[in-house]
């Protein structure tokens, strides 16, 4: 016998202890996001607002944008094709 499959099961055995079972898997997984949502750094309410304010008028600028590119297409492709 090799010494690479006499230490074959050992090493199964320790792979799969060092897993657990999966309820303790998942409540690792759930302390571990805990411990790293409480190392993040929330925004203020008025920084929360800043930023959702800057957001909504960058969507509503590009969503005009947008529409205009589209009006101009169309109607250049109308004026190409016809109706």
């Amino acid at each position: 016998m090799s010494e690479s499959t006499a230490t074959a099961p050992a090493s199964r055995d320790r792979e799969s202890a060092r897993r657990g079972n999966p309820i303790t898997r998942v409540v690792t997984y759930v302390r571990q996001v805990v411990a790293e949502l409480r190392k993040v750094i929330w925004p203020t309410r008025t920084e929360l607002i800043t930023y959702t304010s800057v957001v909504l008028v960058f969507v509503i600028v590009m969503g005009l944008i947008v529409s205009a590119f589209d009006f101009v297409f169309a109607k250049g492709v109308l004026a190409v094709f016809g109706k």
